[in-house]
């Protein structure tokens, strides 16, 4: 059982390794880092690089595509790759949606807030919810990811999440924001894709391995 995850940063690799060793010890993961995508999507948004991500998704010989990045997983939704292809936030919105309720989304880039707010919107329209989404942008925390400095940016998040008032659910946008999740101290849950969007990928990828 081969599960192809297209990452747009390195520091993925290990986080969906350790959590695949958790959750489906069988399936072997087939990593695909390609920074440029993130790159080009911020520059000329995300639908300007469909050509690349469909080659990216294409090239992954697997038996179903996880993309793990926010920005661009609408766009690798839509490739025709013959297999099955998820986009990691698609089962953590599911879950924000169900509360019905005040969802506040945070997010470390501006490229990432438009197609999640979509996503949840489509997800709300699939489950006839209506919940209440609000969005914002954690300032200075892309830049301290960039930088390397892990620590900074999730004490950023952190602080970020446990300001936030007025939610039900708090969504963080991106997989790269998951560890602060661990540590923030809210009454509310805190929502995040790795875990969910992978659980969601092994069930994709089991049924189509598994002979009859």
């Amino acid at each position: 059982m081969r599960l192809g995850l297209l990452h747009t940063s390195p520091v993925h690799v290990a986080t969906f390794d350790a959590l695949r060793d958790e959750e489906a010890p069988d399936v072997e993961l087939v990593h695909v880092v390609r920074e440029d995508l993130l790159a080009g999507a911020r520059d000329h948004g995300p639908d300007a690089m469909a050509d690349q991500v469909a080659s990216a998704v294409r090239d992954l010989s697997a038996d179903a595509v996880l993309c793990t990045c926010s920005t661009i997983g609408a766009v690798a939704e839509r490739v025709d790759a013959g297999v099955p292809v998820l986009r990691l936030d698609r089962p953590m919105a599911a879950a924000a949606v169900e509360t019905g309720g005040a969802v506040v989304v945070l997010a470390t880039l501006e490229s990432t807030l438009a197609p999640t707010l979509a996503l949840l919107s489509e997800e709300a329209a699939r489950t006839r919810t209506s919940p209440r989404v609000e969005a914002t942008v954690v300032p200075g925390a892309w830049e301290r990811f960039e930088a390397g400095d892990l620590a900074g940016y999730r004490a950023v998040l952190v602080e970020a999440i446990e300001g936030t008032a007025g939610a039900d659910v708090i969504v963080l946008a991106q997989a790269s924001m998951s560890p602060a999740a661990d540590t923030a101290r809210v009454a509310v849950p805190v929502l995040t894709s790795p875990r969910l969007g992978l659980r969601a990928a092994i069930d994709l990828v089991r049924p189509r391995s598994t002979p009859a």
